[in-house]
Protein backbone atom coordinates (compact mmCIF):
# COMPACT_ATOMS: atom_id res chain seq x y z
CA UNK A 1 0.00 0.00 0.00
CA UNK A 2 1.41 3.38 -0.89
CA UNK A 3 0.51 6.67 0.70
CA UNK A 4 0.24 10.18 -0.60
CA UNK A 5 2.75 12.93 -0.01
CA UNK A 6 0.47 14.51 2.58
CA UNK A 7 0.74 11.46 4.85
CA UNK A 8 4.39 10.55 4.22
CA UNK A 9 6.54 11.61 7.16
CA UNK A 10 10.23 12.48 7.03
CA UNK A 11 10.24 12.93 3.26
CA UNK A 12 12.98 14.80 1.39
CA UNK A 13 12.19 17.96 -0.56
CA UNK A 14 10.90 17.35 -4.06
CA UNK A 15 13.39 18.00 -6.83
CA UNK A 16 16.21 16.67 -8.91
CA UNK A 17 19.41 15.47 -7.22
CA UNK A 18 22.87 14.59 -8.54
CA UNK A 19 25.02 11.92 -6.93
CA UNK A 20 27.86 12.98 -4.65
CA UNK A 21 30.38 10.31 -5.71
CA UNK A 22 32.79 10.99 -2.87
CA UNK A 23 30.12 10.16 -0.26
CA UNK A 24 28.43 7.20 -1.95
CA UNK A 25 29.33 3.51 -2.16
CA UNK A 26 28.00 -0.03 -2.19
CA UNK A 27 29.29 -2.44 0.47
CA UNK A 28 29.05 -6.20 0.15
CA UNK A 29 29.57 -9.21 2.35
CA UNK A 30 29.80 -12.87 1.35
CA UNK A 31 30.54 -16.05 3.26
CA UNK A 32 34.06 -17.46 2.90
CA UNK A 33 34.84 -21.11 3.68
CA UNK A 34 31.36 -21.14 5.22
CA UNK A 35 32.86 -19.88 8.52
CA UNK A 36 33.41 -16.14 8.09
CA UNK A 37 32.39 -13.18 5.94
CA UNK A 38 34.48 -11.25 3.45
CA UNK A 39 33.56 -7.60 3.06
CA UNK A 40 34.32 -5.05 0.41
CA UNK A 41 32.98 -2.08 -1.45
CA UNK A 42 32.44 -0.54 -4.85
CA UNK A 43 32.24 3.16 -5.71
CA UNK A 44 29.01 4.54 -7.10
CA UNK A 45 30.24 6.62 -10.02
CA UNK A 46 27.07 8.06 -11.53
CA UNK A 47 23.46 8.47 -10.58
CA UNK A 48 20.39 10.61 -10.60
CA UNK A 49 17.56 10.91 -8.09
CA UNK A 50 14.19 12.53 -8.78
CA UNK A 51 12.06 13.15 -5.69
CA UNK A 52 8.43 13.67 -6.63
CA UNK A 53 5.90 15.72 -4.65
CA UNK A 54 4.44 12.28 -3.92
CA UNK A 55 7.66 10.49 -2.85
CA UNK A 56 6.19 7.12 -3.86
CA UNK A 57 6.45 8.38 -7.47
CA UNK A 58 10.19 9.11 -7.11
CA UNK A 59 12.93 7.38 -9.10
CA UNK A 60 16.65 6.67 -8.90
CA UNK A 61 19.31 5.23 -11.15
CA UNK A 62 22.92 4.49 -10.29
CA UNK A 63 26.08 3.11 -11.87
CA UNK A 64 28.48 1.05 -9.76
CA UNK A 65 32.12 0.63 -10.81
CA UNK A 66 32.95 -3.06 -10.28
CA UNK A 67 36.38 -2.57 -11.86
CA UNK A 68 37.29 -0.59 -8.71
CA UNK A 69 36.25 -3.30 -6.22
CA UNK A 70 38.12 -3.07 -2.91
CA UNK A 71 37.98 -5.99 -0.49
CA UNK A 72 41.26 -5.22 1.23
CA UNK A 73 43.13 -7.96 -0.66
CA UNK A 74 44.57 -7.07 -4.10
CA UNK A 75 44.71 -10.73 -5.24
CA UNK A 76 41.05 -11.30 -4.30
CA UNK A 77 40.08 -8.02 -5.98
CA UNK A 78 41.81 -9.14 -9.19
CA UNK A 79 39.92 -12.45 -9.02
CA UNK A 80 36.62 -10.59 -8.51
CA UNK A 81 37.37 -8.48 -11.60
CA UNK A 82 38.15 -11.62 -13.66
CA UNK A 83 35.73 -13.56 -15.87
CA UNK A 84 35.12 -15.93 -12.93
CA UNK A 85 33.05 -13.16 -11.34
CA UNK A 86 32.37 -9.67 -12.77
CA UNK A 87 34.41 -9.89 -15.99
CA UNK A 88 35.22 -6.20 -15.49
CA UNK A 89 37.20 -6.03 -18.72
CA UNK A 90 33.96 -6.55 -20.66
CA UNK A 91 31.44 -5.33 -18.03
CA UNK A 92 33.12 -2.64 -15.90
CA UNK A 93 29.87 -1.41 -14.35
CA UNK A 94 26.72 -2.67 -12.68
CA UNK A 95 23.55 -0.61 -13.07
CA UNK A 96 20.48 -0.13 -10.92
CA UNK A 97 17.20 1.50 -11.97
CA UNK A 98 14.22 1.84 -9.65
CA UNK A 99 10.77 0.77 -10.76
CA UNK A 100 8.65 1.46 -7.69
CA UNK A 101 8.80 3.02 -4.21
CA UNK A 102 6.64 1.90 -1.29
CA UNK A 103 6.37 4.09 1.81
CA UNK A 104 6.74 2.14 5.07
CA UNK A 105 6.38 5.27 7.20
CA UNK A 106 8.72 7.35 9.33
CA UNK A 107 11.36 7.72 6.61
CA UNK A 108 11.54 4.03 5.76
CA UNK A 109 10.71 2.68 2.31
CA UNK A 110 10.90 -0.35 0.06
CA UNK A 111 12.55 0.26 -3.29
CA UNK A 112 11.89 -2.13 -6.15
CA UNK A 113 14.17 -2.01 -9.14
CA UNK A 114 16.25 -3.75 -11.75
CA UNK A 115 19.90 -4.66 -11.23
CA UNK A 116 22.01 -5.34 -14.32
CA UNK A 117 25.20 -7.36 -13.90
CA UNK A 118 27.12 -8.70 -16.94
CA UNK A 119 24.16 -7.89 -19.23
CA UNK A 120 21.75 -9.86 -17.04
CA UNK A 121 18.90 -7.78 -15.60
CA UNK A 122 16.89 -9.12 -12.67
CA UNK A 123 14.47 -7.55 -10.19
CA UNK A 124 15.69 -6.65 -6.70
CA UNK A 125 13.95 -5.25 -3.63
CA UNK A 126 15.80 -3.01 -1.19
CA UNK A 127 14.76 -1.92 2.27
CA UNK A 128 15.73 1.72 2.67
CA UNK A 129 15.85 4.61 5.05
CA UNK A 130 15.89 8.35 4.42
CA UNK A 131 18.64 9.67 6.71
CA UNK A 132 17.83 13.36 6.42
CA UNK A 133 18.65 16.60 4.65
CA UNK A 134 21.28 19.22 5.35
CA UNK A 135 22.54 22.46 3.86
CA UNK A 136 26.28 22.01 3.40
CA UNK A 137 28.98 24.62 4.08
CA UNK A 138 29.50 24.68 0.30
CA UNK A 139 26.15 26.40 -0.31
CA UNK A 140 24.14 23.42 -1.51
CA UNK A 141 21.41 21.20 -0.10
CA UNK A 142 21.97 17.47 0.34
CA UNK A 143 19.97 14.37 1.24
CA UNK A 144 21.17 10.97 2.39
CA UNK A 145 19.78 7.46 2.06
CA UNK A 146 20.82 3.93 2.95
CA UNK A 147 19.32 0.71 1.60
CA UNK A 148 20.00 -3.01 1.96
CA UNK A 149 19.19 -6.21 0.14
CA UNK A 150 20.38 -9.77 -0.11
CA UNK A 151 20.81 -11.40 -3.50
CA UNK A 152 21.92 -14.74 -4.86
CA UNK A 153 24.96 -14.08 -7.06
CA UNK A 154 24.13 -17.08 -9.24
CA UNK A 155 20.98 -15.28 -10.45
CA UNK A 156 23.37 -13.01 -12.42
CA UNK A 157 25.63 -15.80 -13.69
CA UNK A 158 28.34 -15.36 -11.03
CA UNK A 159 28.73 -19.10 -10.48
CA UNK A 160 32.45 -19.70 -9.84
CA UNK A 161 33.14 -21.74 -6.71
CA UNK A 162 35.26 -24.50 -5.20
CA UNK A 163 33.79 -27.43 -3.27
CA UNK A 164 35.42 -27.99 0.11
CA UNK A 165 36.64 -31.44 1.07
CA UNK A 166 34.84 -31.24 4.43
CA UNK A 167 31.62 -30.07 2.76
CA UNK A 168 30.34 -26.69 1.73
CA UNK A 169 31.92 -24.27 -0.73
CA UNK A 170 34.61 -21.61 -0.77
CA UNK A 171 32.25 -18.70 -1.57
CA UNK A 172 28.64 -18.43 -0.37
CA UNK A 173 25.88 -17.78 -2.89
CA UNK A 174 24.07 -15.13 -0.82
CA UNK A 175 25.52 -11.64 -1.00
CA UNK A 176 24.40 -8.84 1.30
CA UNK A 177 24.49 -5.39 -0.31
CA UNK A 178 24.32 -2.07 1.55
CA UNK A 179 24.05 1.17 -0.40
CA UNK A 180 24.94 4.49 1.17
CA UNK A 181 24.32 7.52 -1.04
CA UNK A 182 24.46 11.27 -0.67
CA UNK A 183 22.71 13.45 -3.23
CA UNK A 184 23.08 17.18 -4.06
CA UNK A 185 19.96 19.14 -5.02
CA UNK A 186 20.26 20.56 -8.54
Amino acid sequence: MSTTATTLRNAPAAGSYALDQSHSHVSFSARHLMITKVRGRFPVTAGHLDISEDPTQSSVDATIDVSAVDSGDPKRDEHLRSADFFDAENYPTVNFRSTRVHDRGDGEFTLEGELTVRDTTRPVTLQGEYLGAQDSPFGDSRVGFTAETEINRKDWGLEWNVALEAGGVLVGDKIKLTIDAEWVKE
